[in-house]
C-alpha cells in the first residue's frame, strides 16, 4: 500500500461476502490508515437498494453493521417467527418499501415461493444474521448454506472465519456434506497465501486452528487445498457450486459463475 498515496481517502466501503475480523482490521489500517470509518452495507438487486448499513457518525465494531437503513422494517426472526437477539436466525423485512421488487419476469408463483412463503406477509431475504448485545448487526451467509452437525446449527462463515486466523490461510469456503454419525460433516476449502505450500502438518494447523475457535465438535472432517474458490462477478463465494462438484452432484443455474475453472480446481482438490 506504500506505493500509493491514500491520504485523500475518507471513508472505505465493503459489501458482498461475510468477512472475518482479520481482514476487517488489514483493511482499517493498512487502506484507511487506522482513520476511515469503513461503511458495511449490504442489499440486494431483489431490494433495489440497502437493507443493512453503517454510517459516519456512529460507533463501529469490526464486520458489522450499525442498523437498517432509512426506510426497511429489518428483523431477525427464530424458527417460529419470533425476534432474536444474541443468536442466529434468519434475516427478514416486515413491511413494503420504496424500490420493493413486485414479481419474477414471467414467473409469479416463484417470486411468491422464494420471499413470501415462509411466514404471511413477511420478506423472508435468506440470510443468516445476528443482532449482538451491543445492537451491532450481521450477517452470516446464505440461510441455504448453513451446516447442521450433530444438531448444532452452523454458518459456513463462522468455519471460514476461524480458517482465516491461520496465518497462511488468504480465503476458505466451508460447505456441509452427509455424514453418517453427525447428519452433516464440515468440508473446509481453503486458498493459500504467497509463501505456504499444501500439505500434512498444515492441514492439521488449520484443522486446530479451527477446533480453537468453535471446538472439538467442530472439528473439519477435511481440509482442501484449492488455487481458487468459484465465485459470482461480485465476488460471493458460490458455496452451492463448490458442494455440488465436491460431491459429483448436477450443479443447476451457473450463469452467474466468474470463474468456471475454479470447479475443476473443487474436483481436483487434495
Amino acid at each position: 500500500m506504500s506505493r500509493h498515496q491514500l491520504d485523500s481517502l475518507r471513508v472505505l466501503g465493503s459489501t458482498g461476502e461475510p468477512w472475518n475480523p482479520e481482514a476487517w482490521w488489514w483493511y482499517f489500517r493498512r487502506v484507511g490508515g487506522g482513520r476511515c470509518p469503513i461503511i458495511n452495507y449490504s442489499g440486494g438487486t431483489e431490494v433495489s437498494g440497502g437493507i443493512l448499513g453503517c454510517t459516519v457518525i456512529q460507533t463501529q465494531k469490526p464486520c458489522s453493521f450499525t442498523g437498517p437503513v432509512p426506510g426497511m422494517d429489518v428483523d431477525v426472526l427464530d424458527e417460529n417467527a419470533r425476534p432474536v437477539r444474541g443468536g442466529v436466525g434468519e434475516l427478514v423485512i416486515r413491511k413494503p418499501w420504496v424500490g420493493m421488487t413486485r414479481g419474477f419476469w414471467k414467473d409469479p408463483g416463484r417470486y411468491i415461493a422464494t420471499y413470501w412463503s415462509r411466514w404471511p406477509g413477511i420478506w423472508v431475504h435468506g440470510d443468516w444474521a445476528t443482532v449482538d448485545g451491543d445492537g451491532f448487526w450481521y450477517i452470516l451467509g446464505r440461510s441455504d448454506d448453513t451446516i447442521k452437525v450433530a444438531g448444532k446449527r452452523l454458518g459456513p462463515a463462522e468455519v471460514e472465519s476461524a480458517a482465516a486466523a491461520h496465518p497462511a490461510v488468504s480465503e476458505a469456503a466451508a460447505i456441509g456434506v452427509p455424514d453418517e454419525v453427525k447428519g452433516e460433516a464440515v468440508i473446509c476449502f481453503v486458498v493459500l497465501r504467497p509463501g505456504y505450500e499444501p500439505g500434512e502438518a498444515l492441514r492439521e494447523e488449520i484443522k486446530e486452528t479451527i477446533v480453537a475457535q468453535l471446538g472439538k465438535a467442530l472439528q473439519p472432517k477435511a481440509v482442501r487445498f484449492v488455487r481458487d474458490l468459484p465465485k459470482t462477478r461480485n465476488a460471493k463465494i458460490m458455496r452451492r457450486v463448490i458442494r455440488s462438484a465436491y460431491l459429483g452432484q448436477e450443479m443447476g443455474d451457473v450463469s452467474s459463475l466468474e470463474n468456471p475453472a475454479a470447479v475443476e480446481e473443487i474436483r481436483r482438490a487434495t
